[in-house]
């Protein structure tokens, strides 16, 4: 759309303006990438120089003039020339004389961007609904939740970006803090934070904070999911909105796992493999039903989408935020299953440690921006299978980059069982040992906080029953 062909007098170029002029000029594209995006603006010129300054970013980690103008269609000159009435360089160049907010200002610019946009689609929304009312065929019902869907959106847009305060004088920092200290002397549990609905887990961390982010490492088979969805499922338990993104498995598949971790409270012990294939009992699957009722009714949302960008699980957290507190409840956790499958930006493109280094701070970052619990599960990196001693540690963390670094806290979950199992036959002089060992321990998951910012490292016990999905507190075994 070309500016002439605006329909509506209420654009106000000069706002979309100031923020590509800044963005070119000096601004941080990082500190809008995540919500501003290209469809925001209105003129097609300007949504050509935003989409050139996203390439320009993800590829060489710059928005400057001579970069975005390389990267701009080279076909577009006459374009340009109708709508602004100037060649793209030329107008990009001139766009330094209408920066209002410059750098500091940036935030504040791209939330009039999306506002302006909002009020213009607010604006196309009334007229095709006056068009759509006057159709003599056209049915109410329809009509009222195509525009109650269009307006949804817009409020979403709205309520994206920026919200978390960042700067804090000391009395207002001390005061905080003294709040959580009183809150945690009231619940005379020793919580800081969200329940991780396991009490030695509890006592070591203080819970799940807002606006932390734990990694949670393993190799396959140790237990991520299972241990991640307990977690869910015990937060959500406790009033607190939970999230889980699983990038990997699918949602019947977490679905049945999450019935038989259910069930296992009501001392109905199935295999999810019985579920899956449908060899459970009429008396077994009514058990499952009845445990599950209760459970309906959590305030946990599961998602599973492969090839997830920061940008989409951004959007997805948007969603859940909102149906959380249609529910009166605020969205507090969110679990990702597991970090190496979220799609990177193009801008370390070949280069691994770039790539989850930018995408475990990314992830933080969310964290603080919506006051989440951030726990990301993460793979870890097979050479620790050539030791004897299979525990992990922080170096196994796979492609780590900074991944060590922006955790507040990281742990690993480990298994002793599934080695055990696997070493079956490979020494009959020492099977008698060996089966001696894994019936002392074929319940055990070690809980292994490598470091933690506030709090101590040390090895938690966890009883596990793998078929069945169940983490629960040590004090079952």
């Amino acid at each position: 759309m070309t500016f002439a062909q605006i329909p509506d007098d209420a654009f106000v170029p000069e706002i979309e303006q100031d923020v590509l002029g800044t963005l070119l000029f000096g601004g941080d594209f990082r500190k809008v990438m995540a919500y501003l995006r290209e469809d925001h603006f209105i003129p097609d010129a300007h949504r050509l120089i935003y989409r050139a300054m996203r390439a320009a970013h993800e590829q060489f980690g710059t928005t400057n003039l001579a970069v975005v103008g390389r990267l701009l269609p080279a076909d577009i000159d006459l374009k340009f020339n109708q709508d602004t009435g100037q060649p793209p360089m030329a107008y990009m160049a001139s766009l330094a004389r209408a920066v209002v907010n410059g750098p500091a200002g940036l935030e504040r610019g791209a939330r009039a961007v999306i506002q302006q946009w909002a009020r213009l689609k607010a604006a196309e929304v009334g007229r095709n609904l006056r068009a759509a009312a006057h159709e003599a065929t056209s049915d109410p019902k329809t009509i009222i939740q195509g525009v109650a869907a269009d307006l949804d959106n817009i409020a979403a847009e709205l309520r994206a970006g920026p919200r978390r305060k960042t700067m804090h004088n000391l009395d207002e920092a001390t005061e905080a803090a003294l709040h959580d200290v009183r809150d945690a002397m009231a619940r005379g549990n020793g919580l800081t934070g969200h329940t991780w609905g396991l009490t030695d887990i509890n006592a070591a961390t203080g819970g799940i904070h807002p606006g932390e982010m734990v990694i949670v490492g393993a190799r396959p088979s140790m237990g991520k999911t299972a241990f991640a969805l307990s977690v869910a499922l015990r937060t959500a338990g406790a009033g607190v909105g939970a999230g889980f993104l699983s990038l990997e498995m699918g949602a019947k598949k977490l679905a049945i796992r999450r019935l038989t971790d259910i069930a296992y409270d009501w001392k109905v012990e199935i295999p999810y493999t019985n579920l899956i294939k449908g060899t459970v009992t009429e008396a077994e699957l009514s058990a499952i039903v009845q445990a599950n009722q209760d459970a309906d009714q959590l305030p946990l949302w599961i998602e599973e989408q492969s090839g997830l960008t920061i940008s989409d699980i951004r959007v997805k957290v948007e969603r859940m935020a909102e149906q959380a507190e249609a529910r009166g409840v605020k969205l507090g956790v969110l679990i990702v299953d597991y970090l190496q499958l979220i799609k990177p930006s193009a801008r370390y493109s070949g280069n691994r440690v770039g790539e989850v280094t930018e995408i475990s701070w990314a992830l933080r970052e969310l964290g603080r921006e919506f006051g989440l619990g951030i726990i990301a599960l993460s793979q870890l990196s097979r050479q620790l299978e050539s030791r004897d001693d299979k525990r992990p540690q922080l170096s196994d963390l796979r492609e780590s980059g900074s991944i060590e670094q922006d955790a507040d806290m990281v742990a690993f979950l480990f298994r002793e069982a599934y080695y055990l199992e696997k070493a079956k036959g490979k020494d009959k002089d020492k099977e008698d040992d060996r089966l001696s060992r894994l019936i002392d321990v074929r319940h055990d998951l070690e809980f292994i906080i490598a470091k933690q910012r506030n709090g101590p490292t040390k090895t938690i016990k966890l009883f596990v029953d793998i078929a069945c999905s169940a983490v629960r507190n040590a004090a079952r075994l």
